[in-house]
């Protein structure tokens, strides 16, 4: 009794999920069908054949996105793992220290143009646009394949229907009762035994189809790499204003405020020696101010405590120095290479400047660790939460900024919190 209710449900589940890819798989070649059916009925000629012949493309094109979404979330539900529509991520448009927009394809004059042409090439040049195109015929066999459990119901239905009088006499050669009882029994059998099996190719058919190729991976690798290089050529010019608005604003600044009193108190050294006394105090003070302010600029540029004792002191030192309690937890005993260490060491930074500005947290814990080839960097607050990385943001650029080692930041942020960031860089990209 259990087994028979074991295979009533597959048999069930098997025809429903027969008639869901038959019914996506054959859309579109029931729409072309549609259109021959319209040129043999009406007798169209091959010029008056063009507008049908159009709009089936149109509505190809504009389906097969559709159609190879659905078989894509079909298959991952069966098979457990997820298969990426392969789609290229826009590339946002930024403006070049040169003075040109880059869009992930082109440099521009303006912003405008940059965007007309970034939707035009990514319509046509988009493999996944094309893929999913050619999918549609595959989509068509899988949808050919399911439909034999509904087209054996139907022809059960049709073979155990007996037809009334008036409909034997219009049909003068209509098959006898025994033959369409036949045909029944067959169709019947045909959807019971097909139907837990027949969506089954549909699932291999999509992983293999629809799954990321080697040319996609590669294309996707060369535009991560255009979108790195551009996006290092933006960080350096801005690195570049930040410095030198720091230097003249307050060093510069400084040092020329330096000299003019030491001219003062030179021309003032045999007339006035208290008053050139006086000047020459201002000035030690003025010169250890723009001493101190030289230290935090190349502090900010490349911390020493990170160049002499590297990241776990460095980020024990920063704890130290950091507004809220933070607890370090580190478990590495490798010295890394100068890049490395700046990108985490600033992202650590950049994620306790948030915790503090932004989630208005009390406390956060660091956990630096090797686990398996991966070096794995943990940094959670105790704040309200919400954080994300905008285009234009801080962890936006954190995280183009560990793309260049190939690591990845993950971000679970929470309302209320607490907020916790991953940052993986690699150990084969030391």
């Amino acid at each position: 009794m259990r087994g028979a209710k074991l295979w009533a449900s597959k048999v069930w589940t098997g025809f429903a999920r027969s008639c869901a890819v038959a019914g996506t798989g054959l859309l579109i070649p029931a729409g072309w069908a549609a259109v021959a059916v319209v040129v043999l009925w009406f007798g169209l000629s091959p010029w008056e054949s063009i507008a049908p012949f159009l709009i089936a493309c149109a509505a190809t094109l504009a389906l097969s996105k559709p159609v190879a979404g659905r078989f894509r979330r079909f298959a991952e539900r069966r098979a457990g793992s997820v298969i990426r529509s392969g789609e290229r991520e826009r590339h946002p448009i930024v403006q070049m220290s040169t003075g040109y927009w880059w869009n992930g394809y082109s440099y521009t004059s303006t912003q405008k143009e940059a965007r007309e042409d970034q939707e035009l090439k990514d319509r046509f040049r988009d493999p996944a646009t094309w893929r999913d195109l050619r999918f549609t015929v595959v989509a068509a066999g899988a949808g050919a394949i399911a439909a034999v459990p509904p087209a054996g119901l139907v022809a059960a239905v049709l073979g155990f229907a007996q037809p009334d009088a008036d409909m034997a006499l219009v049909v003068e050669f209509a098959p006898s009762s025994a033959s369409m009882r036949l045909i029944g029994v067959l169709g019947l059998v045909i959807a019971l035994a097909a139907a837990p099996f027949a969506w089954r190719p549909a699932v291999p058919l999509t992983v293999r189809f629809l799954g990321r190729s080697q040319a996609t991976a590669l294309a996707e690798r060369v535009d991560e790499l255009t979108a790195q290089r551009a996006d290092s050529t933006v960080a350096q010019a801005a690195e570049i204003r930040r410095i030198e608005r720091d230097l003249h604003d307050g060093a510069q600044a400084r040092l020329v405020a330096l000299g003019l009193a030491l001219a003062t108190a030179e021309k003032l050294m045999e007339t006035d020696p208290a008053g050139a006394k006086a000047l020459m105090r201002e000035a030690r003070a003025g010169a250890a101010a723009s001493l101190v302010e030289l230290r935090e600029l190349v502090r900010g540029i490349s911390p020493p405590v990170l160049n002499e004792r590297g990241l776990v002191d460095a980020v024990r030192a920063l704890a130290l120095d950091s507004s809220i309690e933070v607890a370090v937890s580190a478990d590495l005993r490798m010295r890394l290479d100068a890049p490395i260490e700046a990108a985490l060491y600033f992202g650590i930074a950049e994620l306790i400047t948030n915790a503090v500005k932004h989630a208005r947290a009390t406390r956060a814990r660091i956990d630096i660790a090797l686990i398996g080839s991966d070096l794995v960097v943990e940094v959670e607050d105790d704040g309200r939460g919400r954080a994300e990385a905008v285009p234009d943001g801080g962890l936006a650029g954190l995280r183009r900024r560990l793309g260049v080692f190939d690591g990845k930041l993950e971000l679970d942020s929470p309302v209320g919190g607490p907020t916790r960031a991953k940052m993986t860089v690699p150990c084969e990209s030391l």
